[in-house]
């Protein structure tokens, strides 16, 4: 978790955020899974994942949602604030697999800035979208 307070003066319209790479592990998808209440099979079940297609569980939006907030707020500290998160998932999220999370910042209007994320796999974009967070002046 980031210490550092991230201030409104210090972020120009294309900053580019460090990367986040997040290891995937069974116990990272079941258990985020698990925590948002989410009990669909194929999120903590491998025979039920296999038997709709995938190779092994997945992991589901409320997670990816969770992880993306973090990156968001790791970056900006803890005394900024999430305003919107818009997201869009692609490919699954496996375990086995890595997602490394990047940002770039698109605008900044008033005391937000907007932030555009994409989380990458081995294959391609499992989610992108866009974060507004408003930062300390």
């Amino acid at each position: 978790m980031s210490t550092k307070n991230v201030k409104l003066s210090e972020v120009n319209v294309g900053d580019s955020l460090p990367e986040l790479p997040i290891p995937l592990t069974t116990s990272l998808i079941v258990g985020g899974a698990v925590a948002s209440r989410d009990f669909t099979p194929v999120h903590h079940d491998k025979s039920a994942a296999q038997a709709a297609g995938m190779q092994d569980v997945f992991m589901n939006i409320l997670t990816t949602n969770g992880l993306v907030g973090r990156y968001i707020s790791d970056w900006a500290g803890p005394n900024a604030l999430i305003r919107q998160v818009k997201i869009r998932l692609g490919t699954p999220n496996l375990p086995g697999d890595t997602m490394t999370l990047t940002g770039s910042v698109t605008s900044k209007e008033g005391d937000v800035v907007e932030v555009e994320v994409a989380g990458n796999n081995s294959w391609g974009n499992h989610v992108t979208g866009t974060v507004r967070v408003a930062l300390p002046r």
